[in-house]
């Protein structure tokens, strides 16, 4: 018998429990739909990349006999679907480690689904700045179209915005607030938080080109939702970072806080001409983990903004004001976008 191997630290190679009985779970359940002709069906996410290479996202998952293959590759224009309660969007199965194959750019790829069905493909390929197609299938018929957005290398500033309390009414960290929005409200409930779109309206008419991604601790489950909820809401189009809902392999579940960090040190390794603007509220960690990204990356931090909850907020979403600290001393405060974009126009910043 194989024993577990242990690291310096004590811990061991073997998947935490929750994860092995998740995979457990995913097979049983995977083999059940199989023999009931369920199919496979891939929901594509909006990917990046340079001009030369690519992060290519999405998600593979069974599908019930009769579902259209391209179910999941609607426009985000298309709102027939913004009325569906939120809990839709997690009541799917995951097929995990299959084999995904990629057309981009002329050329064809293939690469292997992870544990929890989630494609993060990295790829080598020119491409010139601007807007792309991938199309993706596991099977001839079942194709699906993900856009992946190239940033010019000229650019020089770019936008990291969080989402939950900083451009959607969310109030994520209470347990029973995040249920309810994640799994009962409607879509079309969700409140913008005033004035952020404008603000950053504002921020692309100074840089036409800037790149704007969204950092946010929430599921990939939850996709389609935030992308409708953004374009609906005048928001600038760009990638999402999001995450695997549920237990992984070191944990029961995933770790929000981790998942930033991960993402922004990606992003100064993958860009390391752009300074970034890096927004987001006082209601979790953003201050924290901008500030301790600023005091690692000065240089590639053109500033922050931070939007600041209301007392009631704050109680509900147990933050606190935290460090705030930026490159040269480039940081600002606002209860809303409107505040923040006074303050941002008072300093002249980016």
């Amino acid at each position: 018998m194989r024993l577990p191997l242990r690291t310096p630290g004590g811990q061991t190679d073997r998947p935490h429990w929750a994860s092995r009985l998740e995979d457990v779970k995913n097979t049983a359940v995977g083999g059940v739909l199989r023999r009931l002709n369920w199919s496979l069906r891939l929901q594509p996410f909006h990917g990046y990349g340079s001009t030369e290479q690519v992060r290519v996202l999405a998600k593979v998952l069974y599908a019930s006999p009769g579902r259209p293959a391209d179910f999941h590759d609607q426009p985000v224009h298309d709102m027939r679907s913004i009325a569906v309660r939120g809990w839709r969007n997690f009541a799917g199965q995951v097929a995990p480690h299959r084999t995904v194959h990629i057309r981009i750019g002329g050329q064809e790829f293939s690469v292997r689904a992870d544990r929890s069905g989630i494609v993060d493909a990295r790829l080598e390929i020119q491409l010139p700045p601007g807007r792309h197609e991938a199309v993706l299938w596991t099977v001839p018929g079942n194709e699906v179209t993900a856009d992946v957005s190239v940033f010019d290398p000229e650019q020089r500033i770019g936008m990291v915005s969080d989402i939950d309390d900083t451009v959607v009414v969310t109030l994520l960290p209470r347990p029973l607030m995040a249920f309810w929005n994640a799994f009962v409200a409607h879509q079309s409930t969700r409140k913008p938080v005033p004035g952020m779109a404008m603000l950053y309206q504002h921020l692309m008419r100074r840089h036409p080109q800037m790149p704007v991604i969204y950092l946010s601790t929430g599921a990939w489950n939850v996709f389609p939702v935030l992308k409708r909820f953004l374009f609906k809401n005048g928001y600038p189009d760009g990638p999402l970072l999001l995450t695997d809902w549920g237990p992984t392999n070191t944990g029961m579940f995933r770790s929000g806080r981790e998942h930033k960090h991960r993402s922004l040190e990606r992003l100064a390794a993958e860009f390391p001409q752009i300074r970034w603007i890096l927004v987001g509220d006082d209601g979790q960690h953003d201050p924290s983990i901008y500030a301790d990204f600023s005091s690692r990356h000065p240089e590639r931090v053109a500033g922050v903004m931070i939007r600041q909850l209301t007392e009631s907020e704050q109680l509900l979403a147990h933050g606190g004001l935290g460090p705030l600290v930026a490159a040269g001393g480039r940081s600002l405060r606002g209860p809303n976008g409107h505040h923040l974009l006074e303050a941002l126009e008072q300093e002249a910043m980016f």
